[in-house]
Order: structure tokens, then sequence, then C-alpha cells
């Protein structure tokens, strides 16, 4: 029977979707693991490879852990392992790694072939308890084994080592937090399980990265996320001033972000200093062994050294925003945001039957060692009688359980039993034994009959894993520090820009350099073959260099960004998205409250102002609508045109209107060709235009050529360029 292809194809991307979420990117509040993570610490587990043990190669590890539990690529199994063993990525650990586990510089790991591991005492820790029925098993992938659905997790490893995850039409993201402030916010919880959010948040404070870092962020901001289960934390790295002597000092990083690759933040840096978009930063040195030691030097000793780190926090990885997203499966089924409050309750809780699960698994081994120790006892006390049926008797079985009232458990402990075990001293051992026994028994069914004395049991355990990983141990301490969160000041990079004068160069194919001082503009310069001069301007390296293309946009470009003059230079199409197919029209400084004249050859134009050019992305911005011709700056009171038809045209400059953005209104009227040039004048002064040879031509009195916008104009007076061009 068919169906129809949207519900077939609805249907298997939700069990598509459903297994994403429940068996691979979503971690178990209870575990704080995803199913890959869980099997590869079980594969371990059943390897035997204990942390005071011997390591064997990750790829049997691997193997096993794909033969056995996890059916996928043995590429992403060694990868999670490889993670679990990285100490700049896991806060506490779970594999114990030996060889090349990959770096902070972002190296990858060793082929697994090449490195070695073993559990990590965290793990053991994670595992307490799987031998004695503390969870539930299910079936491995192929029937053959059997895996925990959920580890008995002694501490709540989700918020301690973190995890992150994306699902479909769902992600997770939880920072690492120091385990000794999150056992005591348990303990509270289970003191008063009313508690708030913000008090637990108080006691957590917030995450500890095993990078270390900064914490900069504002204790109520990080209680709200906390009460949210979403948010966001602002780390820094660590730096200090160290000084040189003599007035030199240089800055140290000694600790960057949480999961920022050093050499990628030391290329970012370079890149910086290398466009000069920070120019109070001379150079950068990684100076890293061991421990991370990134070295700043400064343009100059009157440097402002927060200045300089302002600058570099808002324009590189020193400091990144680390969202939280606290999306778990709370009993290993239904994916929900949860709070803080909501993941303790979820461990506190499992932790509470993983307890009775385990005291109901004792008392089954005490009933079965007491029946046990029942017979032996019995036999004692009639020895001889025993001998001599075993000795006689074709079935000493059935008669000592007739004659005894033994079970048949109890019998075949006797049977088994070694002659050396009959002195009299096994028997005073026995009653012993039997009675600590009984003991154990009353107080784990009196445990098991008032839940304080639960709570209490499991307070207990979880300070002793605070004593074995808390803060008492230097790896317990915490890495991450959290200061007090100022405003950062607006730091404004241009101003850093240290000014001075610059001639730019742009020649006819589009190659940019600009040459230190103010050359003569008019200069013999070396050009690419079958290049040439194109434009030539003084400016300074504090300046915008607007630049506006036939495509009727303008692009904006720092000066200080400019390639050096000895060499050819750069093309300017590498800095700016300007279409292969537009010319460049004019380049020039932009200066506030300076207006343009801009036209297009179809003879439309319109001032505008200078803030309503300048562009803030390289594809620049759009103002003349249509093919444009030309961009003249604003002055005097008229403005002159002339069209290819050689009609020359004076009109007031008033009679243009001023738009950000448009195609404008007609200047000069024409039947044939298009606009030519457009100047602007002061009608007291006449017009000027170069004859060639270093001449001038001055033309004083203008009457016979002015009149209304968009006339027809006359005649250009006799001596007029042939180009029709002003300049």
């Amino acid at each position: 029977m068919s169906e129809p292809l949207s519900r077939a194809i609805g249907e298997r991307y939700l069990t598509y979707a459903l297994s994403t979420i429940m068996h691979r990117a979503l971690p178990d509040a209870r575990d704080g693991l995803k199913p890959v993570h869980r099997r590869i610490l079980y594969a371990m587990r059943e390897l035997r490879l204990a942390p005071n043990g011997a390591f064997r190669k990750s790829a049997k590890i691997t193997g096993d852990v794909m033969g056995n539990y996890h059916p996928h690529g043995d590429a992403a199994i060694y990868d999670a392992m490889a993670r679990l063993a990285q100490d700049f990525a896991m806060r506490y650990p779970l594999v114990d790694g030996q060889g090349n586990f990959g770096n902070i510089d972002g190296d990858n790991p060793a082929a697994a072939r090449y490195t070695e591991a073993r559990l990590a005492a965290a793990s053991e820790a994670l595992m307490d308890g799987l031998a004695e029925d503390a969870v539930d098993y299910r079936p491995n992938y192929d029937g053959t084994l059997t895996e925990p659905v959920v580890l008995p997790s002694a501490f709540p490893n989700l918020l301690a080592n973190g995890a992150s995850g994306i699902a479909v039409g769902m992600a997770t993201n939880i920072p690492p937090h120091n385990l000794h402030e999150v056992v005591d916010a348990c303990l509270h919880l289970i003191k008063s399980p009313d508690a708030r959010d913000d008090t637990l948040a108080a006691l957590i404070k917030g995450p500890d990265f095993p990078t270390g870092g900064v914490l900069v962020e504002t204790a109520e901001s990080m209680a709200e996320t906390y009460r949210t289960g979403r948010g966001a934390f602002r780390l820094r790295a660590r730096w200090s001033v160290e000084d040189l002597g003599r007035g030199q000092w240089q800055i140290v990083v000694t600790e960057i972000p949480y999961q920022v690759q050093k050499s990628k933040l030391i290329e970012r840096l370079a890149e910086l200093i290398q466009t000069r978009k920070i120019p109070i930063l001379a150079d950068i040195r990684d100076e890293s062994a061991e421990d991370v030691r990134i070295v700043l030097e400064p343009k100059s000793r009157s440097v402002d050294p927060d200045q300089l780190m302002g600058a570099l926090f808002k324009t590189s990885d020193l400091e990144i925003r680390f969202n939280l997203n606290m999306n778990v499966l709370i009993d290993g089924r239904v994916p929900k945001v949860c709070s803080l409050k909501e993941v303790l309750r979820a461990f506190l809780d499992h932790r509470r039957e993983v307890l009775v699960r385990r005291a109901n698994y004792r008392l089954g081994k005490i009933a079965a060692r007491l029946e046990v120790l029942e017979g032996y006892l019995v036999a004692y006390l009639n020895l001889d009688r025993v001998i001599e049926i075993i000795r006689n008797e074709d079935d000493p079985k059935a008669v000592m359980m007739a004659e005894f009232a033994l079970t048949e458990v109890q019998v075949e402990a006797i049977l088994n039993m070694r002659l050396r075990a009959l002195r009299k001293l096994e028997e005073i051992e026995l009653r012993a034994e039997r009675d600590a026994l009984l003991d154990e028994r009353t107080l784990l069914e009196a445990m098991l009959a008032d839940e304080g004395a639960q709570w209490a049991r499991i307070a207990d355990e979880l300070k002793g894993v605070r004593d074995a990983f808390g803060k008492s141990r230097p790896e317990g301490q915490r890495r991450t520090t959290i200061a007090e969160a100022g405003e950062t000041p607006e730091i404004d990079l241009d101003s850093m820009i240290e000014r001075e004068p610059l001639t730019v160069i742009l020649s006819k194919m589009g190659w940019i350099r600009a040459m230190k001082g103010h050359q003569p503009l008019d200069a013999e310069l070396k050009f690419k073959d079958g290049d040439g001069p194109g434009f030539a301007l003084h400016a300074e390296t504090t300046d915008k260099l607007m630049v506006f293309a036939s495509n009727g946009r303008f692009y904006t470009l720092p000066a200080a960004n400019l390639p050096g003059g000895r060499g050819m230079g750069e093309p300017l199409r590498l800095m700016i998205d300007l279409p292969n197919e537009a010319e460049i029209i004019n380049v020039f400084p932009w200066r506030e409250g300076v207006r343009y004249l801009v036209a297009s050859k179809a003879g439309d134009g319109f001032i505008v102002g200078a803030s309503d050019i300048l562009a803030q992305t390289r594809s620049g911005k759009q103002v003349l609508n249509g093919d444009a011709l030309l961009c003249r700056p604003v002055q005097g009171d008229h403005v002159a045109v002339v069209g290819d038809n050689r009609k020359l045209l004076v009109f007031p400059l008033d009679e243009l209107p001023e738009m950000a953005r448009g195609k404008g209104v007609r200047l000069l009227k024409f039947k044939d060709g298009g606009l030519s040039d457009a100047v602007c004048l002061t009608l007291s002064q006449g017009l000027s235009w170069p004859m060639g040879g270093g001449k001038t031509r001055h033309e004083p009195d203008l009457t016979e050529w002015l009149g209304k916008r968009a006339t027809a104009g006359r005649m250009a007076p006799r001596g007029f360029p042939r180009d029709n061009r002003f300049a």
C-alpha cells in the first residue's frame, strides 16, 4: 500500500530527529554524558584500564567501543575519547592519555595507533556502583552484550565538565564549573529543597574554565542566566604589564579564553598589526612553552596599557562571549532547557535512586551470605555427625537437609568446605562475620525506611568526592577569576592612528599605494607594464578615502590601511567589493560638512552631503541611480554644465536639490549624446579652463550662457577644450 511522499519523509525525518536528540547530541542531566562518552568509559572499564593500571593503545579501545557498543566511525569515537583526555578542554579529564592528544594551539591528536590511554580517577567516581545494580542495563546494538543506560555518577559531571552539542532543531552549550562549588550547591539543595536559584548561583559563582581567564559579568546577569538556563558570559584573557626597565614595558598574556585556538588568535593579532587597525600595537610574539605566554609590544612607552587591551578585546578573541544553553535530557527521555536548580535536582534524585538500588543489592548479598554462615555454624555444632554422614551415606546432601533442616544452598556450601576450615578459630570468625552482617543489615534497612537518612548518606558521599577533587587539591582550585564588570569605555580606534602626511597614488588599472609625506603630484612614478597614472592626491593617515565609481556607489577606505609606497601597491578591488565592469570616477579624502555634486551620463544630478556618502561595509553605499559620470565638491553659487554637443549652460546652484540617494534632476537639455562635464563656480569670478602648454583661458562674463536648469544652453566659447571638460 503506497503512502504520500510528504508523510513518508515527515515520519522518517522525525525518527532521525529523535535519534539525534536522544542518542547523539544532548547530554543526560544525570551523568552529564552523551552515549558515545558513556560507551567509551564503560568499554575502558570492561578492559580493566584502571587509573593505577597499565595503559592500552587507543586503537584497541576505539575498536572495542565500535565493535561492542557504538557502531559508528572510529574517527568520531577517537576524537570523542581524545577530548575526554585534553586538560585544556575538560575541567576534570575523564581519560588519562599518554602521547600526543592535541594542544591549545589547535593541533590534532596523533593517530590512535600512536597514543595510549586509561581511565582517570574522575571516571572511577562516575562508574562507582556499576557492579551493584545501581543503574539499568540495556542490550547493545546487536543484542550480544549489555550496556548501562546511565552511569551512577558520584559527582555532578554535567556542570563540572560542561557539554556542547547540536541536535535537530535544538542545541546545548554548558560551560565547565568548579566541582567544589557545584557540590556545595548540591549540599545546600539537600539541606533546603526550596532553595532559590539566586542562592545556588551565589554558591557556584560562575563557570570555571580549564584554560582560566577572567570572567567579566555582573552577579545579577549570571544569576538571571542560571535561573532561565539561557544567557552568555563575557570571558577575557588574563594579562599583566611586564616592566622592562628605563620606562619600557610590554604586555604578557598568560591565559586565553576557553576554546580559542592560540595559533588562530596569534594570526588575528598579527593581522591587526599588518593592516594597522590597532596602530598603537607594534609587535606580537608567542613565547609559549608548557604555559601560555603571548607578548604584546606597544608602539611607544606613552601608550596606555588599558586602552591597548581594550582595543584588542574589542577586535580579537582575547575576549569572547560564551553562550549558555542548558538544554539536557531529563531522565534520558525529555529534552528541556533547565535552570541551575532543575539540573542539580535531576542529579540528586538520580543519586538517591542509585543509593536505594545499591542498598537493596547489598541487602540481597547479605541475605545470601547469612544463609551460608548459618549453615556453617550448624555444621560446626554437629561436626562429628556431619563427617559421619559424608563418609557413610550415598546421598549425604538429602540426609543432611532432612536431619538438620538445612537448605540446598547451605548443604552445598558445607560439602564444598575445605578441611582446613574445620579449626576452632574459624567458628569464632564466622560468628563475628555474621554479627557484623546483621548490624549492617539493620543499618541499611533503617536507612531505606528513612528519607532523611538517605539524604544524609548522599551528602556524606558528596563530601567525600569534594575532598578527592575539590579545592584541597591543586587541580581543584578555581582557575577562572571573576572580576568586577566595569563599563568598557568606547574606544575610537581612529583616534589611535598617528597623524602623518601621505601621497595616495591610484593607477589606471586600479592598483593603490600610499607614499609617506606629501610628494609632488606630478612626480615620475613606476607602474606595472601596461599600467599608468590614474589619480594622485595628498591625504593624511587619519583620513577616510572616498572612492566614487561609475555604478553610483561610494566606497570608504581608511588611509592608514593602504599598502606602503615601496612596491606597486595592491589592487583596490581586494579592499572593496568593486565590480569589474565599474570604473573609478573620483578619489578624495572625506571632509565633514562638504557637499558634492554628483551627475550621471544621462544628464541627471543632485547635491549630496558628506554624511550621506560614508559607507560602513566593503560593498559601499549606493547614492546615484544611473550610469555615474562625475563627483565634484560644491563651492560658489552657480553650476556650469557642458554636453557632448558642446552646448554650455550656467544656472544657479540653488536650483539643484540636496538628496541622500536618487536619480536626481535634469541638468541640461539635449537631443543626442549625453552630459560631458559639470563644475561649480562663483559667477562674479567667471570661468577658467586649461588650454594646454600650461596656459589657462578665462571667461569673466558668463551672461551669454546663463539660463534656467534643464534648458539647452548655447555653444561653448571659442577655445573651449576639445574633450569638453572644464579641468
